[in-house]
This record gives C-alpha cells, sequence and structure tokens, in this order.
C-alpha cells in the first residue's frame, strides 16, 4: 500500500511543479563566508535560526522550499550540516519547525536517507528536542509516518505536532522571530482562500498598554532605574543572582533545563505588579535560572550589549586569538555606563558559575552557547546560524578572562554579586 501511496503523491508533486515556480533562489546572508565548512549547503538557508518559543528554548527551522533539486545538493553534507548546527543546542532544550512545503519529486531525499537520518540522531539529539512542529502536513507525511512508525519510540514521536496552518505557530513560539519563506506564506494564504473562498482577513493589532511603574520585563534599564530609585542593577536580576550563588552555583545543568510556562507567566506577574517572590516557594532551582536567563536578558527592548556593537563583535574570529581579550576589552568600553555596570554584574556572577564547573558542569564554553544570543542580537530580524560561533567566542572570552576584561573601567557602588 505504501508503495502505491507515494506513486500517487510522487504524480500530484509533478502536477504541482508545473503549476508554479519550483523553487527559490540560495538565500542571501552577509554574515555567511565561503570558508564556512559547510558553505555549499548553508548558503542555500534550508536550516536556520528563529528566536525563541514561548518556553524560552531556541528555534531551529528546516524550510524544504529552499532544498535546491536533488541532483544540486549532496544530502550526505546536508545531513553533517544539520548535526553539526543541533551540536550547537544539543546541551540545551531546542524546538525545531519543519516547513514541509516545497518538497517535491525533484528535490526529495530517499527513504533510505531519512532512514539513516533518524538512526544517526541518536539520544543526544533526542533527549533535549522538546518538540517537532511539521506545517503543511500532506500525505507524503502520513506515508512516511506508517513506514517509521516501527522505529519511531512512543516518547519522541509524542513531540511530534502537526499543524495546518501558519497560525498554528502562535501558540507554541514568537511567531514574528521565524524567518518563514515567502513560498510558504503564499502556500498557507492559498490554502486559506481554498477553505474559505477568500483570502483571511487581517487582523488588526491593538497598540501595547504603558508599562506599569513597578514593571521588571520589556522595559529599558533606564525606565527599570527611574522606578527604582536610582538603583542601576534590576531588581529581578539581584533577586535571581543573589538565589542561586546561595543555592546554585553547584546544580549540575543548572542553564540547561526550562521551567514550566505557566509558573513562568505567575512569577513574572508577581514581578512586575511590584510583589515579592520567594523563589523557594516553588521547589524548582530553574525558576530563578529562567527569569535571570531567559526571560529579563532576551525581553530588553535593546540586547545588553546594544545594537552597536554586534558588527564589532561578528568581527572577533578575524583578530588574531593572542589579541581577541584586547579587542574584548576595546568592545565593552564602548557601551554606556548603565549597560556596562549591569553586564559586569552578569559576567562576574557566569565567571563564579565556571569556577563551579566541575559541579555544575557549565565551563566558560558552556555558559557562552547558552548566554550568547541573550547578550546580543541585530536590530533587525535574528542572529543567523554563522553569527554563532563569533557571538558564542566573544561571550566565552568575557566570561574567561572577566577579571583582565573588566578591570581598567571603575563602577559606582558595590554592585558586584
Amino acid at each position: 500500500l505504501a508503495p502505491l501511496e507515494l506513486q500517487k503523491d510522487e504524480a500530484e508533486d509533478t502536477q504541482s511543479e508545473q503549476e508554479e515556480t519550483f523553487m527559490s533562489p540560495p538565500l542571501e546572508d552577509p554574515e555567511l563566508n565561503i570558508n564556512h565548512p559547510y558553505y555549499d549547503v548553508a548558503r542555500h538557508g534550508i536550516i536556520q535560526l528563529a528566536g525563541d518559543d514561548n518556553s524560552g528554548r531556541k528555534v531551529i527551522t528546516f524550510s524544504c522550499c529552499r532544498m535546491p533539486p536533488s541532483h544540486q545538493l549532496n544530502h550526505t553534507r546536508l545531513l553533517e550540516y544539520l548535526k553539526y548546527t543541533l551540536d550547537q543546542y544539543v546541551e540545551n532544550d531546542y524546538t525545531v519547525v519543519y516547513f514541509h512545503y516545497g518538497l517535491k519529486s525533484l528535490n526529495k531525499p530517499s527513504l533510505k536517507w531519512l532512514q539513516t537520518a533518524y538512526k544517526e540522531f541518536d539520544r543526544k539529539y533526542k533527549k533535549n528536542l522538546k518538540a517537532l512542529y511539521v506545517v503543511h502536513p500532506t500525505n507524503f507525511i502520513k506515508i512516511l509516518w506508517n513506514i517509521f512508525k516501527p522505529l519511531i519510540s512512543h516518547k519522541f514521536g509524542k513531540k511530534i505536532t502537526y499543524l495546518n496552518y501558519l497560525s498554528d505557530l502562535r501558540e507554541h513560539l514568537k511567531y514574528d522571530q521565524l524567518n518563514i519563506p515567502q513560498e510558504v506564506i503564499r502556500h498557507d494564504e492559498n490554502l486559506r482562500g481554498k477553505q474559505k473562498g477568500k483570502l483571511p482577513p487581517v487582523v488588526k493589532v491593538p497598540p501595547p498598554r504603558p508599562p506599569l511603574p513597578t514593571q521588571q520585563f520589556g522595559v529599558s534599564l533606564q525606565y527599570i532605574k527611574d522606578k527604582n530609585k536610582g538603583e542601576l542593577i534590576p531588581p529581578v536580576m539581584k533577586d535571581t543572582v543573589s538565589y542561586l550563588k546561595r543555592k546554585g552555583l553547584q546544580v549540575e545543568g543548572l542553564f540547561r533545563r526550562s521551567a514550566s510556562i505557566q509558573t513562568i507567566k505567575d512569577v513574572q506577574k508577581l514581578y512586575n505588579q511590584g510583589k515579592s517572590v520567594n523563589f523557594d516557594d516553588y521547589h524548582d532551582i530553574h525558576i530563578p535560572v529562567f527569569f535571570f536567563l531567559k526571560t529579563f536578558l532576551r525581553e530588553l527592548p535593546q540586547p545588553l550589549l546594544t545594537f552597536e556593537c554586534y558588527d564589532h563583535i561578528l568581527g572577533i574570529t578575524g583578530v588574531e586569538s593572542s589579541l581577541r581579550v584586547t579587542r574584548c576589552k576595546q568592545i565593552i568600553q564602548g557601551l554606556p555606563e548603565h549597560n556596562y555596570v549591569v553586564l559586569k554584574y552578569l559576567i562576574c556572577f557566569l565567571h563564579m558559575v565556571s569556577q563551579e564547573s566541575i559541579y555544575n558542569r557549565m565551563t566558560a564554553s558552556s555558559l557562552a552557547c547558552v548566554f550568547g544570543l541573550n547578550l546580543i542580537w541585530p536590530s533587525k530580524g535574528t542572529a543567523s546560524l554563522s553569527a554563532l560561533v563569533p557571538l558564542n567566542l566573544f561571550t566565552e572570552l568575557l566570561i574567561d578572562f572577566y577579571i583582565n576584561i573588566f578591570n581598567s573601567r571603575t563602577v559606582p557602588g558595590e554592585i558586584l554579586p
């Protein structure tokens, strides 16, 4: 039955290919260097980093419509590149969004390749994959599921969610951060048009409400300072660092797990209302970690390292190894006073964490993988995969060489953790 269904699916693909343009040209990524080890695959933009989901987990997208015909793409290299990408995240929880539209007979990998791919993704890749969203599934997906069902564990199967429309993604992640191909968007509009006989109406988004005087999340450092009697370190950061210093420095996997969405919302609401929070009440060391790491830094209107530093930080890999620490010092010297103070407070704490790595397993390199994208991001869109190496390297240098990098600029008051 399966081979017959696959033949039928192939016939539908052929008809579809005759009705529309096959695929988009390679995605232009100004940060992608021709010396990238997987430039031949990466240049197509098939795999992209796309912000965070509603639990603060990093999102990686896979877009079939960006896959060129099979004779132009080495599928073995594609698999290696996918593993190369995931290797930067598998120690932390992550999410994958798979855009199925655009997978045609001309660019479709073989069943043998798919079987090899699943087998090669061992436990280290599957364990921290918390969700796999399949967007615009077709009969081909259902057929594949039946073929591979004997190989797929029940636990892994529960992580897969099928979504018929792009709008369904809004329930699970930050939709505006996704880099969705235009072909997928047009396909989604066509599906909705066929469903209702017309294109869906434009949804009007109400204007944002003004922040509360006690607001901690989603407002600038200056706003928090003005509302907290001139205190330079935001209360939520001071509370979480203090708590983790007392109870979390030697907890294994301290920064690798996320907390429940509802608990996150509840605690965030308390902070924004100016109410006190006792982390002991939640019996989960990952609650303060989440607020300190995933939420507060990520929701700043401008990254702690500022948009102006982004291009300078990307250039760190082009600096001779012996001069990189000096270059880091030069970059952060250009930060506004307030940003510098908060960054020094944060990096001082992360340096403490790294000193306990024999217990918590969080070295400077591990912490950099977690924090790099929460400290800096581009002014438009999200950081591309090719930007991860310099961003993480810069963060690792700040943590490893904290004493050297931050010793040349004094900060007001006793603010260090």
